[in-house]
C-alpha cells in the first residue's frame, strides 16, 4: 500500500494493549501499525505527537442533532464541531426532536441531504418505530439507517409518540424479521403518572417524578418482550442501577439485549444539583451517589456496555428554572470524552477502559466494522488526548450552537490535542478544518 502519512507516539492504544508504535495510514485507512522507531516510507509524511495517548476515534451513537426543523437548538455543522473537538470521529443521529423526524425513508433521504455539506465528521442515522409506521420499518433498513428508536413514555414532541406494550411487540416482531436492532427509552408511563408531580425548582421534586421503578418496570417489560420474539434490543441511557440484576440475568440466558449510560449519570449526581439549575434535567434523571457507584460497578462487569452523550441541547430560553416545565436534555459532545477520563481515572480506570467504553463497543453496537479501534483496515480515525492536562470548563469555548451546559465551571482532566477523520487532521488544539464527513449506512 502506498503510505502517505505516518502517526506517532510513545502511547497508542490498540486492541493488544497501549505501546510505542508507528500507525502508517494509506488513502484514509490504517494499513499497519508498526514498532515505534519503524523506517517512515518514502513519500509519507511523519506526524510525531510524543507522549501524547493515541485512540481511535470515538463513537456516539447517541446524538440528537435537531436538524432540520429545529435549527435553532442545534444543527449539523455545530454538533460535529463540537464532536470533533472533543476527540468523536463518528456519531448516529436519533430520529426525533428535528422535522421531519425519521420515520419514513422520504424523511430520512430530507435529513441525509442537510446533513451532507455540514458534517464535519462521519455520520449516520437511527430510524423511529412510532404506532403507525411498522410497514415503514423494513424500507428504512433498507435505505441504511442503523436500527429504531421507540420511547415507552411521552417523547416530549408531538410529532413522536410512544409505543404501548401491543405496539412494542408488532414493532419488535418486524424488525427481528429482518434482523434489526430496537433501541428504547425505557420508563414506564404508569408508574410515572403514579408518581408525584410538583411543579418550581426543587430537584428533589424532579426527581421523585421519574422514579427508579419507572426504569426497572420498562426494562423488565422489554426484555419479557425480547426473549418471546427472539428480538435484538438495546437499553438508552441507563440511569438506574436497579435494573443491572435484571440486564445481567437475562444476557446470561441468552437474551439478545445491551445497553447505555451517559457522562451526565456517571460523573454529575443528584446531592450536588442545585435548585432551579435545569441545566441538570434530563429523563431518566440524575440519580444519587450511591447509585452512581452502582453503575460504575456495572461498567467494570460488562453489564454496561458503552458510554454515549445523548446530547439534547435546546435553546437557553426553553432550560426554564420550573423543573416541571424545563426542556430535559443535556449537551455534552464535546466534554463526554474529558468527563469520564476525569472520574475513570480517579475510580482506578485507565484509557483503555474507555476506548471500550466510548469507542469499540459503541461501534460493534451498530455495526461500524471500520470503527472503533487502531488495526490494519479500519478507518484512520483518531483521538489525541494529553491525559494529564487540565482545563476549566467555559461555556463560550464549546462548540455547541446553545452553550448551556452542566459542566460549566468544572475542571476535567484530559486534553484533545488533535483529532483525525480518515488520516486528515480534523481538528488542531481547538481550530477545525472545514467539513470532510461522509454520511454512513448501515454495512457499508
Amino acid at each position: 500500500m502506498d503510505v502517505n502519512l505516518v502517526l506517532r507516539s510513545t502511547r497508542v492504544i490498540t486492541p493488544e494493549g497501549t505501546r510505542p508504535a508507528s500507525i502508517a495510514v494509506s488513502g484514509g485507512t490504517i494499513a499497519a501499525v508498526l514498532p515505534y522507531d519503524a523506517e517512515v516510507p518514502a513519500g509519507a509524511r511523519l506526524e510525531d505527537v510524543g507522549d501524547d495517548v493515541v485512540l481511535p476515534g470515538l463513537v456516539d451513537t447517541h446524538v440528537h442533532v435537531n436538524d432540520p426543523g429545529r435549527t435553532e437548538w442545534e444543527g449539523f455543522w455545530t454538533a460535529t464541531r463540537a464532536a470533533a473537538a472533543g476527540g468523536i470521529t463518528t456519531l448516529l443521529d436519533m430520529p426525533l426532536n428535528s422535522l421531519p423526524p425519521t420515520t419514513t425513508v422520504e424523511n430520512l433521504r430530507i435529513k441525509q441531504e442537510v446533513a451532507r455539506s455540514k458534517a464535519h465528521i462521519d455520520v449516520g442515522f437511527w430510524g423511529g418505530a412510532l404506532p403507525d409506521n411498522v410497514k415503514d420499518l423494513r424500507p428504512l433498513h433498507d435505505a441504511g439507517v442503523f436500527g429504531f428508536k421507540c420511547f415507552l413514555s411521552p417523547s416530549g414532541v408531538e410529532e413522536f409518540p410512544l409505543l404501548d406494550q401491543e405496539q412494542l411487540a408488532t414493532s419488535l416482531a418486524e424488525i427481528s424479521g429482518f434482523g434489526g436492532l430496537m433501541i428504547v427509552h425505557a420508563e414506564d408511563p404508569h408508574h410515572l403518572d403514579a408518581a408525584p408531580q410538583r411543579s418550581g425548582g426543587a430537584y428533589a421534586d424532579f426527581l421523585a417524578s421519574r422514579p427508579r421503578d419507572a426504569e426497572n418496570t420498562a426494562i423488565e417489560n422489554l426484555i419479557n418482550q425480547a426473549r418471546r420474539l427472539a428480538a435484538r434490543v438495546h437499553v438508552l441511557h441507563l440511569s438506574s442501577s436497579d435494573a443491572l440484576p435484571l440486564i445481567a440475568a437475562a444476557r446470561a440466558e441468552g437474551v439478545k439485549v445491551t445497553v447505555e449510560s451517559c457522562p451526565h449519570f456517571l460523573t454529575l449526581t443528584a446531592e450536588e444539583i442545585p435548585d432551579g439549575a435545569t441545566e441538570f434535567k434530563c429523563c431518566p434523571p440524575i440519580r444519587e451517589a450511591v447509585n452512581q457507584d452502582a453503575l460504575w460497578q456495572g461498567l467494570a462487569d460488562g453489564t454496561i456496555d458503552c458510554i454515549v452523550s445523548d446530547h439534547s441541547p435546546s435553546t437557553a430560553d426553553l432550560k426554564t428554572p420550573d423543573f416541571a416545565s424545563a426542556w430535559g436534555g443535556i449537551s455534552s459532545l464535546q466534554l463526554g470524552l474529558p468527563a469520564i477520563w476525569t472520574e475513570a481515572r480517579r475510580r482506578g480506570f485507565d484509557l483503555t477502559d474507555v476506548v471500550r467504553w466510548m469507542s469499540e463497543a459503541p461501534a460493534r453496537l451498530a455495526g461500524l466494522d471500520r470503527k472503533g479501534a487502531i488495526e490494519a483496515g479500519r478507518d484512520a480515525d483518531f483521538a489525541v488526548l494529553d491525559p494529564d492536562a487540565s482545563f476549566t470548563v467555559d461555556p463560550a469555548e464549546l462548540q455547541h450552537r446553545n452553550r448551556v451546559t452542566a459542566y460549566a465551571g468544572k475542571t476535567l482532566d484530559g486534553v484533545v490535542t488533535s483529532t483525525w477523520l480518515r488520516g486528515e487532521k480534523i481538528a488542531d488544539h481547538g481550530t477545525l478544518a472545514e467539513p470532510s464527513g461522509r454520511l454512513l449506512e448501515r454495512n457499508n
